[in-house]
């Protein structure tokens, strides 16, 4: 049974993969990241394979734009069945040259970019008693490693809100499920895009899977 899925940072990586593999599965899906035109070539493809896609350029940074976005996507697509929330940046830099204003992004987007979109499908998700949210996670945030603090930080910070959010819904007896799936290495395009201080192109450590 198809429905609806939301997906942050689906424009590349992880998100566009994630987002294709619900289309495949007969979903309708919501795609929100910042980049317009790679935003617009995913839903093509979504569309491509017979589902309806709405992109929505929107940075999770800013809580009221999330909640907006999930305004809409439930107006023009029905009720969100499931949200993944999988916007990230990083910067692979030692503590010593990461500016505080880096730090204070990587922990925005990262972080509270996943605060922001689990309100927001919660919201709506308690209204009917039901609905899925994925945290899309790392091994970082089990085991930290050097030359991504701000990063590690980050995602240690979403088991953390995971792990409280969840006893939460158990407490209720919400019938809402909430997971975070830990990611291991992947091959995305935030080796290229990050901003980095080491003098070699970065890789992620092997093995590295496909998203």
């Amino acid at each position: 049974m198809a429905g609806t899925v939301v997906i942050t940072g689906a424009s590349a990586g992880v998100g566009r993969a994630v987002a294709l593999e619900f289309a495949c599965q007969g979903f309708d899906v919501a795609l929100l990241a910042r980049g317009k035109d790679r935003l617009e070539s995913v839903a093509r493809q979504a569309r491509a394979l017979g589902v309806s896609a709405l992109p929505i350029p929107v940075d999770v940074v800013d809580h009221d734009l999330v909640d907006a976005a999930a305004e809409r996507a439930e107006n023009e697509l029905g009720p969100i069945d499931v949200w993944v929330n999988n916007a990230m940046v990083t910067v692979f830099a030692p503590v010593h040259e990461v500016e505080p204003e880096e730090f204070h992004r990587v922990t925005m987007v990262t972080y509270l970019g996943q605060v922001h979109g689990t309100m927001a499908a919660l919201k709506r998700m308690r209204r009917r008693n039901r609905g899925t949210i994925v945290q899309v996670g790392s091994a970082l945030s089990y085991r930290a490693i050097p030359l991504q603090s701000a990063y590690c930080g980050a995602k240690f910070a979403v088991r953390g809100f995971t792990d409280s959010l969840r006893t939460e819904l158990a407490h209720e007896g919400s019938q809402i499920r909430l997971t975070m799936v830990q990611l291991p290495a992947v091959n995305t395009p935030q080796f290229d895009w990050a901003r980095s201080r080491m003098p070699k192109k970065l890789q992620p450590l092997p093995p590295i899977f496909q998203p």
